[in-house]
């Protein structure tokens, strides 16, 4: 495991009591919490001696105040995606995104913004949109990356060429000092330099040394900083120095890396937002043609120039996530070079991009150029730019990944041609390959070589290579940290780089900031050898476990949590799905990368099997929707819905099954014998004592309201409908449709409408109604019985139906599930592997049959000419996406078609009916989609495929939702005399 520094556990617990008295924010000193804040999105682990989670600046001065009477450091973090190990430490933690994260002020009058640091830098840009206004770098991690950490890092970005780095946005910080006490940096003119200067404090000797400093080394200052102007490393003493401009502390700690002070609020400049933005996106046969095509694209004034090689872009048609840049793309090229003009003239932008490309066709610069200039042209190229580190460790087997150690050089783009085809000989020398992306118009390539790090031949070739590069890139005059820092990954070679003199200036700095080296200490200055702290040496060999689901294609199931490699796309907000519970509750430990992180430590204990039990651990994984987002959206594909199913059973083998478990995984029973009986069985849900007794004995939430059974359900209206109606034509085959446990017995008229829609297109529809997916039990860690219910399922479809005919249905967590979970419950079954192939979804052969002419939608029927506002189920979307429902709900005349942006609807199958889980599940909800819902007019009309979605949006707004299939049935044209679907509103309440 990481190593951790030397304690004393009575000295840790005195500590931990005293920070419990003393401040509002929480505290943790478990194993568990420690072990996820060992890590960043680095290749480094320590473990430090506690976490703490202030609420606000007093907080942070009586946690350094506390560590410093009991000699421990400090290290303030934010998302903790630095990539050279600047967030990881011993000492004490300071998490400062949990809490710490108001925007304070907006003044569009001053173009200003004063922020707590753990602000995330796309909620201050959607704060500042509607003034025309925007954060001026834009980092690729600008969905979960806080201001304090860019203020730390001196993050830029791809629009750095336009708005420089972080440094250049920085007007005032609010400080804590390493003693404690308070300070407030901006610029001051000597006067008040001076002033300052005076004070008996800390605060005062910082002002009166520090020019001391300037004028001892001003020729050191002046000769021993690279010259390129895109730099994050060292000390900006060069900044200090400059006679043009006031004595400004606040940009001077910019990019310090926590080393110095701790920000507690930070006031920054904001630059107005062009009103648009257009790419140019030039394909070309190899790297080198791409960078050699920068200089002519440079000439034209972009804001941005990016590259993308072959590895990144073969890598994201693998992900449902980014798959659509494949469609967009001509060929097969090597690589991407993305061009953006930014400006409030379309006309002008658009002119220059047809000049950009008459100039590569003119110069012989790739083969083709794609012009995008709207939003939606421009959505899945974007995607994918941003997503290139995830999708690039993504490419890793096992423990050999692609490494950040010197992936952050940047040299005057003159040069970038020439220095990368050194670089690349350098790596072809140590038999090295690597993935290479980022700004080329600022001369800065992030190439990260593939490495495995538990060979300590590999680690003695990453130092070597490491000092090679860094030798090329002062040749050229560049520098070695562009915009990720120095961290524990570069730090060591700063001497070197700087010169005794000017590194010894730097540890003057330091020691003036921090007598006692407490803050951050061992970056920038005095640091450890960068193979240090490795994170994946230093875990044993994961130890024997025999799991019930199959993990061996990914190392097992240590290997699949250690996937992860902490880039927080799951700690990400306002977008997407992942992580709904970390969204809700912004809580480290409740992402996918802090879960993953708890089951790589349980997995390395000398017993996994008994770790999988420990309470602390499924605390962890309680809030784990299994909403599977992260197996789509997490760049390395980190599959947690199947990581916490294999932990629960472990669990339960220690402790027993719960009885609500077992309730839950016979959920096809119950909804069938509910059928049976309605409508008795549905009284109880609606008496009060019954609903608490049902909570004290299951743990089933009271206020949330049960399913409704339905007497007549789906397989006894099928039976009655093969007896009453002709059976189709069968033109196009048979075709099985899934009567999966829960619109079956409480919503068949879902299941009627479409089976009626099937035949209509000419399909001879057979029901399966025999037997359960086995979804409900793996959601409960009930994995034999779920490996039970697959394997009688899958061989009766297998034995039953014709070969090669499809299987279809309407509820995605069931459908799904034919598709993915089996494969991991019956490895190597043939029928397991049969079945997944011809599963499909309803409304694939739907769109078929309408654009073929077997079916016609009316333009007079209920839903044309509606809006539509859908929600996709996570299931869904995680394996095939929400394209072909989207491409049917569009078939509809006149409708106009949205796609709300809400991820998870928070029900999550028996999450939300749990009585411990029930508030959660409504603040998830709370997050965008029920106030989409309640934005939407009366006359649109909701729609969502899943069953868990409809109820949680009807019981959080009121508002029915429809399926799909229902919309398409009311659409249709019956063509035989009889009438169409009457709009359904009417029997709205009374279903409900």
């Amino acid at each position: 495991m990481p190593p951790a520094p030397a304690e004393t556990p009575a000295a840790d617990r005195d500590l931990e009591h005293r920070l419990r008295r003393e401040l509002d924010g929480e505290v943790a000193f478990d194993d568990y919490t420690r072990h996820l804040f060992s890590r960043d999105a680095s290749m480094y682990a320590i473990t430090p001696r506690g976490v703490v989670f202030p609420r606000h600046e007093d907080d942070i001065r009586a946690t350094v105040a506390a560590a410093a009477e009991y000699g421990i450091p400090v290290l303030p973090r934010g998302a903790g995606t630095s990539l050279a190990g600047q967030t990881v430490g011993p000492g004490l933690v300071l998490d400062l995104s949990r809490h710490m994260n108001r925007i304070i002020e907006l003044d569009p009058g001053s173009r200003t913004a004063l922020v707590e640091p753990g602000v995330v830098q796309d909620r201050l840009n959607r704060a500042a949109a509607p003034h025309g206004l925007m954060f001026g770098p834009d980092t690729s991690t600008s969905n979960r990356a806080t201001l304090g950490g860019m203020i730390g890092n001196n993050s830029a970005g791809s629009g750095s060429l336009r708005h420089g780095m972080t440094i250049d946005h920085v007007r005032a910080l609010d400080v804590v000092l390493s003693d404690a006490t308070t300070a407030r940096f901006e610029p001051v003119d000597e006067t008040e330099r001076a002033r300052r200067a005076g004070r008996a404090t800390l605060e005062g000797r910082i002002y009166r040394e520090l020019p001391e400093i300037v004028r001892a080394n001003a020729d050191a200052i002046a000769e021993g900083f690279p010259r390129f102007w895109r730099r994050a490393c060292g000390y900006r003493l060069d900044r200090l120095a400059r006679t043009d401009t006031p004595f400004d502390l606040a940009k001077f700690v910019v990019g310090s890396e926590g080393t110095l002070v701790i920000t507690t609020r930070a006031l920054v400049e904001l630059v107005p937002k062009p009103r648009h933005t257009v790419f140019a996106v030039g394909h070309f046969t190899s790297v080198a043609g791409a960078i050699g095509a920068t200089e002519s694209a440079l000439s034209l004034d972009p804001s941005a120039v990016e590259l993308m090689d072959r590895t990144i872009l073969d890598l994201s048609r693998r992900k449902i996530e980014y798959a659509s840049l494949g469609a967009l793309l001509e060929g097969e090229p090597e690589a991407l070079l993305f061009t953006a003009f930014t400006g409030d003239d379309e006309a002008e932008l658009k002119d220059r991009l047809g000049r950009l490309a008459a100039l590569w066709r003119a110069e012989g610069h790739g083969y083709h150029t794609l012009q995008a200039v709207t939003p939606a042209e421009q959505t899945a190229l974007l995607k994918v730019r941003k997503a290139g580190l995830g999708l690039l460790m993504a490419a890793g087997e096992g423990t050999r990944r692609p490494l950040a150690f010197v992936e952050d050089t940047a040299v005057d783009p003159v040069h970038l041609a020439e220095y990368t085809a050194r670089f690349k000989e350098v790596l072809d020398t140590h038999g090295l390959t690597a993935g290479f992306y980022g700004h080329c118009s600022v001369g800065c390539l992030h190439i990260r070589p593939f490495l495995d790090l538990t060979d300590p031949g590999q680690i003695a070739t990453m130092r070597t290579v490491a000092e090679e590069i860094k030798d090329l890139v002062t040749e050229y005059g560049g520098v070695n940290s562009s915009e990720h820092g120095d961290g524990l990954a570069r730090s060591e070679f700063n001497r070197e780089i700087f010169g005794d003199t000017l590194y010894e200036a730097m540890r003057q700095v330091k020691r003036v900031f921090d007598p006692d080296d407490r803050m951050n200490p061992g970056k920038i200055v005095d640091a450890p050898a960068m193979t240090d702290h490795l994170r994946d040496p230093a875990l044993p060999p994961a130890p024997e476990l025999r799991t019930r689901l199959d993990f061996e294609v990914l190392g097992g199931m240590r290997g699949a949590a250690d996937r992860c490699m902490n880039i927080g796309v799951c700690r990400k907000s306002g977008t997407g799905t992942m992580c709904p519970s970390y969204m809700a509750t912004r809580n480290e430990e409740d992402s996918t990368r802090g879960r993953a992180g708890a089951l790589v430590k349980a997995l390395s204990e000398p017993d996994p099997r008994k770790a999988l039990g420990d309470e602390r651990l499924h605390e962890v994984l309680d809030l784990c929707l299994m909403c599977k987002a992260c197996k789509s959206e997490c760049p390395l594909g980190v599959d947690m819905a199947t990581l916490k199913a294999e932990a629960l059973s472990h669990h339960h083998d220690l402790h027993g099954t719960p009885l609500r478990s077992r309730v839950f995984g016979a959920i096809r029973f119950l909804n069938r014998l509910g059928s049976a009986t309605a409508p008795l069985s549905n009284l109880p849900g609606r008496i009060g004592p019954v609903r608490k007794l049902m909570d004290r004995l299951l743990g089933i939430a009271p206020a949330r309201p049960l399913p409704r059974f339905a007497h007549r359900n789906l397989v006894r209206w099928f039976r009655r409908h093969r007896r009453t109606t002709a059976a189709a034509p069968g033109g196009q085959g048979v075709l099985t449709y899934l009567a999966d446990s829960f619109t079956t017995y409480t919503e068949p008229e879902i299941g009627r409408a479409a089976i009626e829609l099937l035949e209509r297109a000419g399909w001879d529809v057979r029901l399966e109604s025999g037997g359960c997916c086995g979804r409900s039990s793996l959601s409960k860690g009930l994995v034999e019985d779920a490996a039970n219910k697959a394997f009688a399922l899958v061989h009766l479809l297998a034995e039953s139906t014709p070969p090669g005919s499809p299987v279809v249905g309407c509820e995605p967590s069931c459908l799904m599930t034919l598709r993915d979970e089996h494969r991991a419950l019956l490895p190597g079954d043939s029928a397991v592997e049969d079945i997944a192939g011809r599963v499909q979804q309803v409304e694939e052969l739907v769109t078929a049959a309408i654009d073929d002419g077997r079916l016609t939608l009316g333009a007079d029927t209920w839903p044309a000419g509606r809006r539509l506002l859908y929600h996709g189920h996570c299931h869904q979307k995680a394996e095939v996406g929400t394209a072909a429902t989207l491409e049917m709900l569009r078939r509809i005349p006149g409708a106009e078609v949205v796609e709300v942006d809400a991820g998870c609807c928070g029900m999550a199958g028996s999450f939300g009916f749990e009585s411990e889980h029930y508030e959660v599940s409504l603040t998830v909800g709370e997050d965008r989609l029920f106030p989409a819902v309640r934005a939407e007019g009366d006359d649109t009309v909701i729609v969502a495929t899943g069953v868990s979605c409809r109820q949680q949006i009807f019981h959080g707004t009121e508002r029915t939702a429809w399926h799909p299939v229902q919309l398409i049935r009311a659409a249709l044209e019956t063509g035989d005399g009889t009438q169409p679907a009457a709009a359904p509103e009417a029997t709205d309440r009374a279903q409900r």
